[in-house]
């Protein structure tokens, strides 16, 4: 029998009627004759309340532990309600928290990474032929408490399950249809892809397209888990998440991305000598500032040099603090800080075989007049940093220029 792992997001549950509409899906996949383990996120903007509650008590020192066991209980309503609505269609279920499923984790609370799995409870459930409803985003710690994976965590349990389980398949429900090869919002000729890489899905998640959470797609290359996006609204065909094996004929480019979290930062005459770089983004790796496409451009004089890097617009403030403090020990004139770009990325596995890809991006935001204030590259994806009000055209040039309009 087909063994699936079914992940249902937030919206997909947000009410009693998504939830029956749930069960209803689960139940037609059982009757079918697969078998099926099901991961829960809470109800759509239930996790921000309970975040609300907890930061409105204590903004600044409350304690992660406490503030994890109070923001996983909203996957325990779920679980449970879906849990009766299953039985009631008459499909035997049995609802399981992230550590009666097995499931666990580091110490670290609201950010845990998942250690090992014991899938037995939830194999045991399945070989009686009774449906697992487990609570995503949750596990237990090496001291027995409650811990959180951090946002989009469901995904990442969903993954890790149908990994340890050996599940043929890990469908994501999310409120949209697939993966496009841009977003539909901005590009109306986007195209939904039948299958994309694990590689290409990772490069898309990092550099904004928020279908899956990065970690989870991760996961699933490392696992080889075959993965599928689709809508929880709509019985259509979705988007399967596979090793490139699995793919007969690669396209040149897959998609186009983007975001508007970014924020340039330059550090200016600093001077040209050994370890300054080091001494710069020392500082900002211990504080958990990740930093982004890296420029160095040396001054006329030969002595002086300017750096300038992007951060997540989140982290702006906190890096232009510590970048301050550096000011005397590291020597440098100021630190100039712009949170009015975005980063938009053209991404493709087919790149590896291919030359000309990025003069043809560099050339069409050229003719467009949009200018490029920073790049970056990886095997199978470019990335330019841009004026954020010149977003949406890059995108819709883009994506005309590589051929992904709809046809």
């Amino acid at each position: 029998m087909t063994l699936v792992v079914q992940k249902f997001g937030g919206t997909s549950v947000a009410n009693l009627d998504r939830i029956r509409n749930v069960a209803a899906r689960v139940a037609r996949h059982v009757r079918a004759g697969e078998r099926v383990c099901v991961v829960l996120s809470a109800m759509a903007g239930h996790t921000n309340q309970l975040v609300d509650w907890v930061m409105g008590l204590d903004p600044a020192h409350y304690d992660p532990a406490e503030y994890d066991q109070v923001v996983a209980s909203g996957e325990q309503v779920t679980i449970g309600l879906l849990a009766i609505a299953l039985a009631r269609l008459g499909i035997p279920a049995r609802s399981f928290l992230g550590w009666q499923a097995g499931i666990r984790t580091d110490d670290a609370h609201g950010k845990a990474r998942i250690v090992s799995i014991d899938p037995t409870p939830l194999r045991r459930c399945l070989e009686s032929g009774i449906v697992p409803v487990v609570a995503g985003f949750q596990g237990i710690g090496p001291d027995g408490r409650i811990t959180t994976l951090g946002r989009g965590g469901s995904d990442t349990s969903a993954v890790a399950l149908a990994a340890a389980l050996g599940a043929d398949r890990c469908d994501i429900f999310t409120d949209v249809d697939g993966v496009y090869t841009t977003d539909p919002r901005i590009v109306p000729k986007a195209r939904k892809l039948d299958r994309v890489t694990y590689e290409e899905m990772l490069e898309m998640a990092s550099v904004g397209a928020k279908v899956l959470q990065t970690r989870s797609v991760a996961l699933a290359m490392r696992y080889k888990v075959r993965v599928q996006v689709l809508s929880s609204f709509e019985d259509l065909p979705g988007t399967l998440v596979v090793d490139e094996d699995e793919i007969v004929e690669t396209q040149l480019v897959s998609g186009i991305a983007y975001t508007r979290d970014e924020a340039k930062v330059s550090v200016v005459r600093v001077l040209d000598r050994p370890g300054v770089a080091a001494a710069i983004f020392g500082p900002l790796a211990e504080a958990n500032i990740n930093v982004d496409m890296i420029v160095q451009s040396v001054s006329r004089d030969g002595v002086h040099t300017n750096i300038t890097f992007t951060v997540s617009r989140a982290d702006l403030p906190r890096a232009k603090a510590i970048l301050e403090g550096l000011r005397d020990a590291v020597g440098f004139e100021r630190v100039d800080a712009d949170d009015g770009v975005a980063k938009v990325s053209v991404i493709g596995v087919g790149m590896r075989s291919h030359a000309g890809i990025a003069h043809r991006m560099f050339a069409t935001l050229a003719e467009k007049g949009i200018n490029i204030q920073a790049i970056s590259t990886s095997e199978i994806k470019i990335s330019v940093l841009i004026a954020e009000e010149y977003t949406e055209l890059a995108v819709r040039a883009l994506h005309a220029a590589y051929g992904l309009d709809r046809t």
